[in-house]
């Protein structure tokens, strides 16, 4: 299916269901399809995001993945407050990135074009994008402050891995590229490649810790994470802001996905999100399986971690302070890539 096509699809959803109800203010496409030609094919692997924007200013857990006509679309609900002013999106390293283009739905108010054609016009202004790094910088930080040893082991490991992760995208957001969640060091690794920083991506993968990971052994991790989804999916019933990641319409997304990164031979590449699956399998089992479930999955799950060379809090906390070392020189080459982009001015006169 052509992205054009998906677009339209997912738009006709949006239309049908919500675009009616009193607490719409508008929708827009957001993710890694929004840059893509509308006659590009969609992967098989992607989905089609749109943010539905509410007037609310608590939003429900987002609605998640599901099938229309053929095309998986992904709803996330966001309110209204947080597209107050153009400044307030120009900032935000994952609000910006979707109102770089005109990717708007539906826009009954018209502040949300307003809203586009503002960040448009200053997206690539230096100072902004310098603003957007920040952002994205400040996450790792307080991310990475904030394990705690009393969480369930599952839950810290997600406390390390998703702000580690987030050094992929303050490099994608300086160099205006946009910064995806599943497929951001396979993205990373090009831009860090053009900008002769080979070295730097190497020490991305030692922060994650799988310089020494093969190939057959992320295939071995896949097919134990494929049985631990399985069974997350059979008995998931609790909802979770990652709920619709663990579902059997997710999985081309989860394991194909995954199982193409490896064998395509980016499979240091394919870690992060195989990890962070596991975890969110496991967040399902505490809450809504059994101790005989938790028990039968756990060593699949700790292998995992272990070929990252992490085995207890006391190894996350190191991995933690290392990546917390690493964010100077991490700012030097965001701030670097700044000054080399063509497509990035002090400011538009």
């Amino acid at each position: 299916m052509k992205v054009g096509t998906a677009r339209a699809i997912a738009a006709e959803w949006v239309m049908l269901h919500l675009s009616e109800e009193p607490w719409f203010r508008g929708a827009y496409f957001s993710g890694s399809t929004i840059l893509l030609n509308e006659n590009e094919d969609m992967s098989a692997s992607s989905d089609m995001d749109v943010v539905v924007v509410m007037a609310h200013d608590e939003t429900p857990l987002k609605l998640g993945k599901f099938r229309y006509e053929g095309v998986l679309i992904e709803i996330t609900y966001l309110p209204w407050n947080k597209f107050q002013s153009g400044e307030d999106v120009l900032t935000d390293y994952h609000l910006a990135g979707s109102f770089r283009v005109n990717t708007l739905i539906s826009d009954p108010t018209g502040h949300l074009g307003e809203l586009q054609q503002y960040v448009s016009a200053h997206f690539a202004e230096k100072k902004r994008v310098l603003k957007r790094c920040e952002n994205a910088h400040l996450r790792i930080e307080h991310g990475l402050k904030s394990i705690n040893p009393r969480d369930p082991w599952h839950d810290q490991v997600t406390s390390w891995l998703f702000p580690t992760g987030v050094i992929t995208h303050v490099i994608l957001v300086a160099s205006l590229q946009n910064p995806t969640v599943r497929l951001r060091y396979l993205k990373v690794r090009e831009v860090l490649r053009e900008h002769d920083y080979e070295d730097v991506y190497a020490e991305l993968l030692r922060l994650l810790g799988v310089c020494d990971l093969t190939a057959e052994r992320a295939e071995h991790h896949l097919r134990a994470l494929e049985q631990t989804f399985e069974a997350a999916v059979s008995i998931a019933k609790t909802p979770f802001f990652f709920s619709s990641d663990i579902t059997a319409e997710a999985r081309p997304i989860a394991i194909d996905g995954s199982r193409e990164l490896i064998r395509s031979g980016f499979h240091q590449e394919a870690v992060f999100w195989m990890v962070a699956t596991f975890a969110r399998c496991h967040k399902i089992f505490e809450v809504d399986g059994s101790d005989e479930i938790q028990l039968k999955h756990r060593p699949a799950f700790d292998a995992m971690v272990a070929n990252l060379g992490i085995s207890s809090t006391d190894d996350l906390t190191r991995r933690a302070d290392d990546v917390l070392d690493f964010l100077p020189k991490l700012w030097e080459i965001a701030v670097s890539i700044v000054s080399a982009n063509q497509h990035i001015y002090k400011k538009r006169h």
